[in-house]
């Protein structure tokens, strides 16, 4: 395969374009924009772009099938593209009072819907615990342990993968058995969810093309992290990465790029020898924010710490 080294971005940058998912998305009516929560939505629009869950995952069925293609330029001027496989590594969903009243209005118990917790570890593993140290999954009832306020919302869904990664399945399939027990996993819309909510992809590589080559910093993996709301629509997160002056029109789809990112087994320069140093400052600065944010929200994430190369006993 042959690529333009000209026209190309740096590596980190085609690493990042390659795994945002660009989401379908629809147009609020009008008469339902006025009715938006406004410590989530606190901007006046003529239009909110929103997208369902269940077409950001099937946005991911492809690469988790196939894998994600990243071109990836060498430093001897040659070319390959490196796949990497996503798997769901943590979840948080936060939604209204509303969605919640009119969820406990169902025909089953919220308890039974929504509280559950289990864990493939072990018997111990089945108690859930808000700081995702000890829990796999679990629902909003632990909030009463948070003291949440009305800017968090309520704690639809949590999840924390804690499996070896040769354990875990890839993120479609994942989220095909968690929507079975927590059916708006694929309902629910962006709209409907509160700034606190987010999502961590980890990021494996399996294969490269051409095959044949041993380039130690093509077994890196990464660890992406989203948001899931629309509150952050206005928000050009995607301008921090070069070429982000290609804005996308509306009605193209809304375009998830990740606000932080962590890395793994990064032993030589393929991934911030480009932008004239930038790269390795970007790379600092993703970092810094995906641990800010996990500190803001008290979360102990599992795979950010095993990155991190911080082990818990």
């Amino acid at each position: 395969m042959i690529f333009d080294k000209a026209s190309m971005q740096s590596n980190l940058d085609c690493f990042l374009r390659c795994i945002t998912p660009v989401v379908q998305s629809q147009f609020l009516p009008k008469s339902e924009i006025r009715k938006l929560n406004r410590l989530w939505h606190p901007w006046e629009r003529e239009t909110v772009e929103y997208f369902r869950l269940g077409d950001l995952w099937n946005r991911y069925d492809e690469w988790s099938a196939y894998g994600a293609g990243v071109p990836i330029c060498l430093n001897n001027g040659e070319t390959l593209v490196q796949y990497y496989v996503p798997y769901l590594s943590a979840i948080q969903i936060f939604t209204s009072n509303r969605f919640r009243e009119e969820t406990e209005s169902g025909e089953c118990e919220t308890r039974d819907c929504y509280s559950d917790c289990y864990s493939e570890e072990s018997e111990s593993d089945k108690f859930c615990r808000w700081d995702g140290s000890s829990s796999e999954e679990g629902g909003f009832e632990q909030e009463s342990m948070w003291h949440l306020n009305d800017r968090l919302g309520h704690l639809y869904f949590q999840y924390f993968e804690r499996s070896a990664p040769y354990a875990r399945v890839p993120l479609m399939d994942k989220i095909r058995g968690l929507a079975q027990r927590y059916p708006a996993l694929t309902s629910l819309r962006s709209v409907d969810l509160s700034p606190a909510s987010w999502m961590a992809v980890a990021w494996y590589p399996i294969y490269h093309i051409p095959m044949g080559r041993t380039i130690k910093d093509l077994s890196t993996c990464f660890l992406t992290y989203h948001t899931l709301s629309s509150s952050f629509q206005d928000m050009d997160i995607e301008d921090e990465i070069e070429g982000g002056h290609e804005k996308r029109k509306e009605g193209e789809g809304m375009s998830m790029p990740p606000f932080g990112l962590a890395t793994y087994k990064m032993q030589g320069n393929v991934w911030v020898s480009g932008n004239n140093g930038r790269d390795q400052e970007r790379l600092i600065s993703l970092l810094s924010v995906a641990d800010s944010w996990l500190k803001q929200l008290r979360v102990q994430h599992h795979d950010f710490n095993y990155f991190m190369g911080i082990r818990h006993t």
